[in-house]
This record gives C-alpha cells, structure tokens and sequence, in this order.
C-alpha cells in the first residue's frame, strides 16, 4: 500500500484547500453548464437556471448540512460550533435535493415557469452532479462500505489509488462512493440519450425517471455503507428515503399517465425560445 490521497489540493494564505470543496463545485458548475444549454433547447431561458443556482446553491447546501446533524445530532450537542465546521465534510445528498427542491417551486410559481419543464431540464444534470461529487467523499474517505480484501477490489480492475485510499481504519473497504458514483454517471447518459427521443418522455417524466433511477440504486448501496445516518436507532434514512421515493414516483407516473391524457410531450425546440415574461 503507497499511502491514502491527500485531502489537500493545495493552500492559499495558509488555509487549505480541500479537493473535498473542489470536486463538489465543480459538479454543480457542469451541471449549471449543462442544463442551461437544455434550458434553451426547451423553450426557456439559459438565465433562468443562473437565476435559480444562485439562490439554489447555497439553499441546497444548508438543506445538505441540516439533514446530517439531524440525524447525527449526537456528536453536535457536545460541541455544537461544529455544524459550521462544512471543511470536514458531513453533507447529505437528500438534505440538499429536498432544500433545493423546495426553492424550485418558489422559483417557478414567483418567475411563471413550468416547474414540471425545469425539472425535466435539471434533473440528468443533477444527477451527474451527484455522481462528480461522491469523488469528494472518496478524497475524505468517507460513504464506504464493508470490510472487504484487497483482491478483492484487485478483480474490480481498480487502480491503485483508490485501493489504497479505501484502505479505512486498518481495513480495505467497499467502494460505494464509487458504486453510486458509476450508478449516476450510467443513469445522466441514459436520460440524456432517451431525452432526446421525440415523444417518449411527457412533461416531467424526465425528473421521475430521474428519482425513480436515483433511488432504485441508492437503497442497495446504502445498504453497503458502514457509515449510515439511522433513525430510532435501525432504519438507515436514506434507504427508507430511497423507497419512499422510488414508490411514489412510479406511482405519479402511472398516475399521471393514466388520469391526464393531455399531457405535452417533453419538448426539445433546439433554440426555439417560446418562453415570454
């Protein structure tokens, strides 16, 4: 074994800047990119998803904070100046989907736009966002899985760095970051491509689709992890999180096929703009 990656990508005026903070920015710009580019396409404005980030990101990480120390509150009790502490990690991808969805439908009903449409647009590059940011958790060794053998990850065809960065508290470990990481960059391709099919998808199937992906693999990795938030003690919340999401979704769609027979079609205007103020 060489040794764990550092957590360190380099230092300003003394202060270090963790590769923790890099790579999760970076997944939230590309997303940015990315769904402004769709939002054109779509009959919107590319301004509209700046707009939204703006207020959104930081919304998202408040709401990724707070659903972590809820429910591992313990250790914040005794010290509790450390919920601010953001540089050691300890952010929850649920917490920041809900915070950030609640703002979407401010954002939506308070600027006229179809939230079921900006949903659509958002949710394959929400979904690559995730899976750039679980890279973070890989550098801060954290969302990891059971005790495992270093051939065994040997046959995974895993280079040497992450091997030896999964090598946790004098044990190799599962690499579920990585999991959900491949789970998320499998599902943005398959939305993207299938996206682009003309009457496949109707209006907001897209972000089902989304949640319902999403989910569907996160209840079985998080099952892996070693390191899960728990409620009373024995439900994992983010796998009973995961159900909940993955039922109700298939429910809606089924729903809303069924009841509204005058669903649009996801609509792809290549530049077309037909949004007006």
């Amino acid at each position: 074994m060489t040794g764990v990656v550092s957590r360190t990508a380099f230092e300003i005026f003394g202060i270090d800047i963790y590769w923790y903070a890099i790579i999760i920015i970076s997944g939230l710009v590309i997303a940015m990119w990315l769904s402004s580019r769709e939002a054109v396409r779509a009959g919107l404005r590319d301004e509209d998803v700046t707009d939204f980030m703006l207020a959104g990101i930081p919304i998202a990480f408040v709401g990724a904070r707070l659903y972590y120390v809820l429910f591992n509150i313990g250790p914040y009790l005794n010290d509790p100046i450390q919920i601010f502490n953001l540089r050691s990690g300890g952010l929850a991808i649920y917490g920041g989907l809900i915070a950030g969805g609640l703002w979407l439908l401010f954002f939506c009903q308070r600027n006229f736009i179809p939230t079921w449409t900006f949903l659509d647009i958002a949710a394959p590059s929400v979904l690559l966002a995730q899976a750039i940011g679980r890279w973070g958790n890989f550098m801060n060794q954290e969302a990891y899985g059971p005790v495992t053998t270093r051939s065994f990850l040997e046959g995974l065809h895993l280079p040497d760095f992450i091997i030896d960065n999964v090598y946790i508290e004098g044990a190799y470990r599962q690499p579920t970051f990585l999991y959900e990481s491949m789970w998320g960059v499998l599902g943005f391709i398959l939305l993207v491509l299938l996206r682009k099919k003309k009457g496949l998808f109707k209006e907001g199937e897209v972000a089902l689709s989304y949640v319902i992906w999403y989910s569907f693999g996160r209840f079985f990795i998080e099952g892996l992890r070693t390191d899960s938030l728990y409620l009373f003690g024995s439900i994992r919340v983010s796998q009973l999180l995961s159900l909940v999401l993955f039922l109700g979704s298939c429910f809606l769609l089924v729903w809303r096929r069924r009841k509204k027979k005058q669903l649009k079609d996801y609509d792809r205007t290549e530049g077309k703009n037909q949004y007006i103020i």
